[in-house]
């Protein structure tokens, strides 16, 4: 069987940012900390922006910047957890894109193509992605595959979690014979357990939230930070040793030895905790020269040696503390306590180093739940080209997460020529025009208002045209959302204000698909 992976990457961000440095100063939040932990800066969606409308952006622009022919297009995917329709998702962003290419003169992906759309929380595009490879490994070996991310983070006001709100979407082109990166499923680690309310969105706190003008309903989760940690740590180790055991490695030395790592990234500090756990992890299941390793670093946080093997290697039950009704109950202290030392330790600077690949750009991306992880890879393989990073032939490790209950280790490998693919990720071309927001507009914004004083520029993208209020026995198509598409043009028309209920004029709605 030829391999399979991928051979493009494309990103759309919304224009509309928020600096955590100015959000600090909002809300007497400290930004010393925060950028630290959280980043830099994320996105917001516009009034007449959804996740249907960033998908079909990054879509149009993959088929754009790799030139692919729609019409070789066999399986489309969509990974996501910020659907509004309950019946339909990647067909939505499929009709957009159609609809774009032929104003744009192309002709629209083919007809007899596969639209499943995955929801797994942040996980989504991970099981998109591995659901295109095994179609193309199969029934789709004459085709290619497009499975597209995208998200949008919202947390309530004055929750912990507002600083890591977000919003984008990143597109991925699979075939056979990749040109970028090799997809090795066939040795990759899985993990899955039911975990309860580490990070839901039950439906009836979906339905009880206020909603927004132009169908923009909140959707705030409902998440428990201490018990989400537990959870996260147990879900990637479990994901991790299963890979290992499959491809019979020396797990310290694989990580010691990998080209880089790309893991799901909600906000800064989470990364880092991982790949220091699965370090530690990795040594205390390792031999006898890893376990003196792990001493010493255990001597230097004054914690037993024997204590953090045993919190490390032994099968822990996570649900047991919601049943218990003790989510704040520490299953991995021991442990923690040793990653506050480990960057004293030249050793582990050398791996932690291997994060490096993208890594300060995207602290200005924000939380992008299911388009976390391809973000970061696109990042770091555009980075590793600008930077002359020689990667092929080299593994490299990704791991994706799902709230809690599952979490996927997929190793990869960049393949000969890659270079040429990366140059048209283009990423870092997804923060130009950026606007930034100060705090009225910010506010505005996540209310779901289009501030008077925030125009719409809709040019080169797709918009929501209107919403459906026709509840009648003729025809129906109340809450359905139309949407338009602009091509590029001089024309001053592709600006569009709106008032002060942030309804869009009619010169935006002119222009619906």
């Amino acid at each position: 069987m030829n391999s399979v992976g991928i051979s493009g990457l494309a990103a759309y961000l919304p224009p509309y940012r928020t600096n955590l440095s100015d959000w600090c100063d909002w809300t007497e939040g400290s930004w010393h900390k925060l950028k630290d932990v959280v980043g830099h800066s994320f996105r917001m969606r516009g009034h007449h922006q959804n996740v249907y409308t960033m998908a079909a952006n990054a879509v149009l622009k993959l088929i754009q910047q790799y030139n692919i022919d729609p019409r070789a297009i066999g399986f489309f995917a969509f990974g996501t957890e910020s659907s509004t329709d309950n019946s339909a998702g990647a067909i939505i962003v499929k009709g957009m894109v159609d609809q774009g290419l032929k104003k744009l003169g192309l002709p629209p992906i083919c007809r007899n193509c596969e639209v499943p759309e995955y929801k797994h929380a942040c996980l989504g595009g991970v099981y998109a992605m591995k659901g295109a490879a095994r179609f193309l490994a199969f029934d789709g070996r004459d085709s290619k595959a497009i499975i597209v991310s995208a998200d949008i983070a919202e947390y309530g006001r004055g929750s912990t979690g507002e600083p890591t709100q977000g919003a984008g979407a990143v597109a991925m082109l699979l075939e056979p014979d990749p040109k970028l990166l090799e997809i090795d499923l066939v040795r990759s680690g899985a993990s899955a357990e039911y975990r309860g309310p580490d990070f839901r969105k039950p439906f009836v706190r979906f339905a009880q939230q206020k909603a927004r003008s132009n169908s923009q309903l909140r959707d705030f989760p409902v998440f428990n930070g201490f018990y989400s940690t537990n959870c996260y740590i147990d879900a990637m180790l479990i994901a991790l040793n299963n890979m290992f055991t499959k491809r019979g490695l020396d797990r310290a030395g694989y990580l010691k030895n990998i080209a880089a790592v790309f893991m799901h990234r909600p906000y800064t500090r989470m990364p880092e905790t991982g790949l220091a756990m699965s370090y530690l992890f990795s040594l205390a299941l390792g031999k006898a020269e890893d376990h003196a390793e792990l001493k010493e670093y255990c001597e230097a946080a004054r914690v037993k040696f024997h204590d953090v093997v045993e919190e490390l290697s032994s099968q822990r039950n996570v649900y047991k503390c919601v049943e218990q009704g003790k989510l704040n109950t520490p299953l991995f202290s021991r442990s923690l306590r040793v990653i506050r030392v480990l960057k004293r330790f030249e050793t582990f600077r050398k791996i932690e180093a291997k994060m490096s690949l993208g890594w300060e750009i995207m602290k200005n991306v924000g939380n992008l739940y299911s388009a976390s992880l391809p973000a970061w890879i696109a990042a770091g393989v555009e980075d590793a080209f600008r930077r002359g990073v020689e990667l092929r032939g080299e593994d490299i490790l990704t791991i994706g997460y799902g709230s809690g209950d599952a979490a996927e280790a997929i190793p990869m490998r960049a393949v000969k020529g890659w270079q040429k693919y990366a140059e048209k990720i283009r990423f870092s071309e997804s923060f130009d025009g950026a606007i930034d927001l100060n705090e009225a507009q910010y506010i505005s914004l996540h209310s779901g208002r289009q501030p008077v004083d925030l125009p719409i520029n809709t040019e080169g993208e797709f918009f929501i045209s209107r919403v459906g209020q026709n509840e009648n026995k003729e025809f129906e198509d109340g809450g359905i959302e139309y949407y338009g598409f602009s091509p590029v043009t001089s024309d001053t028309s592709k600006e569009c204000t709106t008032d002060s209920d942030g309804a869009s004029n009619k010169s935006i709605r002119s222009q619906e698909i």
